[in-house]
């Protein structure tokens, strides 16, 4: 729910309650502007988690509402350091643009999209602050420096590095927000953070202005990284999300086939989608997909002629998915022995196996030293978490899992593992 007045606009949020931007604080002001804007609008129909909702039925929430939460965590953080830092001050609206815009580049169903169509967000989102009219004389209005450095904060070349770091780093306000967020709206109870404290942790070290982290509040560091492993094994990573992705997958590897031979209808965005290069569409053409273009073509497939489409098309708007099999233990020639043999059954019940059986690897880690790291603040200086915390170290070894992708009508033919 939003409540607009003369004072400015509120935004009541599940997670952080109201988030209030006030019109008589320049930079609250072109906020409400930026968010008013039709590319940022757009991400109410995207989807944060993609076709997750098959699994959560309650994860409908959509960048947009991500967004919103993105900058408030941010906005709490960079005001209490910059109150203890002043020479901080100065930087407010780019880590609050840049906290607000930084998903503006999503495609439809989020990241996978990235998997489908081999699009990249962050190269969206420079494009669309680059070429976007509204949002481009926004920013050069305001400041005309601010867009290159919104540019230097997502390349992570900010010469102040304490304020991409509260954008993008293993501690920034992007996972606090989307951890919480995601762990409220699937219902893991396992993802809950104590916000409060980590933000009070935060802090500035005036001479590598680097994001650091107070000795005390390791232990709340530690809990946010044990959070972030769980989500990531539990939740993003859950097989039916995977089994949902590769029937998406399949869906628009099938369009692509019957595109070229006038067997498949499509509107001018989806055609555009399916025959070029994602990277390098028009402007007009990557924001006029969303999640309820995708699913309406979905929609209309399931009545093509062509019966892997519609068959395909179907099963995932009935949410009929594919089922999966564990076979992380099996070496890597078991695997794809299985694979090759459940095919064959497949093939023997009229079905194309190279739609419907395959294999898929889902791979995540609790921690690295992605981009420096996190600095704990220690009166010898600056020590890298992991070096004091077994616990780091412990969640910091990588995992694979691999899935055998299948029909129920094959089930017959799986082995007992």
């Amino acid at each position: 729910m939003t409540w607009t007045s003369r004072l400015g606009r509120t935004y009541h949020d599940p997670l952080h309650g109201a988030i209030g931007l006030n019109w008589n604080d320049p930079v609250d002001a072109l906020l409400i502007h930026l968010i008013d804007t039709p590319a940022f609008q757009r991400l109410r129909r995207i989807r944060q988690l993609g076709p997750a909702s098959l699994t959560f039925h309650g994860a409908e929430g959509s960048r947009f509402t991500h967004s919103i939460g993105v900058m408030a965590v941010a906005r709490r953080a960079f005001d209490r350091l910059a109150e203890l830092h002043p020479q901080l001050q100065p930087y407010r609206a780019v880590v609050l643009c840049a906290a607000l815009l930084h998903d503006i580049g999503h495609g439809p169903f989020s990241h996978t999209c990235e998997e489908i169509f081999q699009c990249h967000h962050e190269h969206w989102t420079e494009r669309i602050l680059q070429e976007s009219l509204p949002i481009r004389t926004l920013l050069d209005d305001f400041d005309r420096t601010l867009l290159p450095q919104l540019q230097q904060v997502y390349h992570k070349q900010h010469p102040v590095p304490c304020i991409w770091q509260l954008v993008s780093s293993q501690l920034d306000c992007d996972r606090l927000d989307y951890l919480m967020r995601d762990s409220y709206f699937t219902g893991a109870s396992y993802g809950k953070l104590d916000l409060d404290r980590i933000i009070m942790a935060l802090g500035f070290d005036p001479i590598t202005q680097q994001l650091t982290v107070a000795r005390k509040g390791m232990a709340a560091i530690e809990h946010y990284l044990i959070v972030r492993y769980f989500m990531y094994s539990q939740v993003y990573n859950h097989s039916k999300n995977i089994a949902a992705t590769w029937l998406l997958f399949h869906v628009f590897q099938r369009a692509r086939e019957l595109l070229p031979v006038d067997k498949l209808w499509a509107d001018q965005t989806v055609t555009a989608w399916l025959q070029q290069d994602c990277n390098a569409l028009s402007l007009k053409q990557y924001l006029s997909a969303d999640d309820g273009m995708l699913v309406y073509h979905l929609q209309r497939w399931q009545q093509n002629p062509d019966p892997v489409l519609s068959d395909l098309c179907r099963r995932f708007i009935d949410r009929d998915l594919f089922k999966t099999l564990d076979i992380t233990n099996l070496a890597p020639e078991e695997r794809i022995a299985l694979n090759e043999q459940i095919r064959t059954q497949a093939e023997q019940q009229g079905l194309a196996a190279h739609y419907y059986v395959g294999l898929r690897t889902a791979q995540s880690s609790g921690y690295t030293l992605y981009h420096h790291g996190i600095k704990l603040q220690m009166e010898s200086g600056l020590r890298e978490i992991s070096e004091l915390s077994p616990l780091v170290q412990t969640i910091a070894q990588p995992w694979r899992r691999c899935w055998l992708i299948y029909p129920r009508e094959v089930s017959s033919a799986i082995p007992v593992l």
